[in-house]
């Protein structure tokens, strides 16, 4: 199958193109490179069905282009640092709807009928309701991040209804793994390798969220793309329960085997927009026979281990 990866140099699309190779696909990968890296895709330079588009899906007649002959689109591009949204309101407007907007018209136009899109736990804002389901709501979000992945989905379900497309949509949890620049795990590494003797954490450490490892997150997407046929399938993407911030900056320093003095700066959130408390329920997909290999806290676990021995994250010592 020919597919379309857009943000396809970016942490989970770098992965998941190497996934969709090893697997026989022909894969486009897809990045502007404002976020994703080109050297994350060097595994994907040996398979000669693999190509690199360095273009922005602002640029409306580079992705139309792009899209010629493909018969599926993963649409993974997307603004992913949600602090920098609070700063720049626009930028998830335009790098998150208006690009979507973009990529669902360019799939139209070629007659591409598949779209697998990531979407976020960030849609369900300061749920009251956790383990929260898929059908809960109203839908709140409080970051901009989350506004914009909202919208794409319902834009995503319109263009399906309308032009008989099929949809498959992924809520994830917090990813973790290699390839990540930002998050965090990535940013306590990143502050331990400037001074090992303390690590200062945003908000008061109790912030506890659901998190799952790249590996669980594209197995679980491949999973509900073979096993629901629906117009519309729409999935939260998550692991087994959750891990605290003090818990993970705790798995970092001993990743690191430093025994450093952990500060918090108070508050209970790490910044505006951060929705604090994020328990998702995977009970559905899980329902359909999918099992994440590793827990919330063994995510992290794993994840600070992979990045620590990750040759191209690109943090000096």
């Amino acid at each position: 199958m020919k597919v379309l990866v857009t943000g396809g140099a970016g942490f989970i699309g770098s992965h998941l193109c190497l996934r969709l190779l090893k697997q026989g696909d022909d894969v486009i990968a897809f990045d502007n490179l404002s976020l994703g890296q080109e050297k994350f895709l060097k595994p994907c330079l040996d398979f000669k069905n693999f190509k690199f588009i360095k273009q922005d899906l602002l640029d409306f007649e580079e992705i139309k282009k792009a899209c010629k002959g493909v018969e599926r689109v993963w649409h993974l591009a997307a603004n992913s640092d949600i602090a920098a949204g609070g700063k720049t309101t626009d930028v998830d407007l335009k790098i998150g709807t208006l690009a979507t907007y973009n990529v669902l018209e360019a799939m139209r136009l070629q007659d591409v009928r598949e779209l697998v899109f990531s979407s976020t736990s960030a849609i369900y804002g300061e749920a009251e309701l956790r383990p929260t389901p898929e059908g809960y709501g109203p839908l709140l979000p409080i970051s901009f991040y989350g506004a914009s992945k909202l919208a794409c989905e319902a834009l995503s379900t319109a263009f399906a209804h309308n032009f008989k497309m099929k949809v498959w949509i992924y809520r994830f949890a917090n990813i973790v793994g290699s390839h990540t620049t930002h998050g965090a795990i990535h940013d306590f590494i990143k502050k331990l390798k400037k001074d090992y003797k303390l690590l200062e954490v945003l908000g008061d450490g109790k912030q506890s969220k659901s998190y799952l490892h790249v590996d669980d997150c594209l197995d679980g997407m491949i999973f509900g793309l073979t096993n629901s046929h629906q117009e519309v399938n729409l999935f939260n993407l998550s692991s087994d329960g959750i891990c605290s911030v003090a818990k993970i900056a705790e798995l970092v320093i001993d990743g690191m085997k430093l025994t450093s003095t952990i500060k918090y700066t108070g508050g209970s959130r790490g910044w505006p927009g951060d929705v604090a408390r994020v328990y998702l329920d995977g009970t559905k997909l899980q329902n359909l026979g999918f099992k994440p290999k590793l827990d919330s806290a063994q995510a992290v676990k794993k994840a600070v281990l992979d990045i620590l021995s990750d040759s191209e994250l690109g943090i000096s010592t």
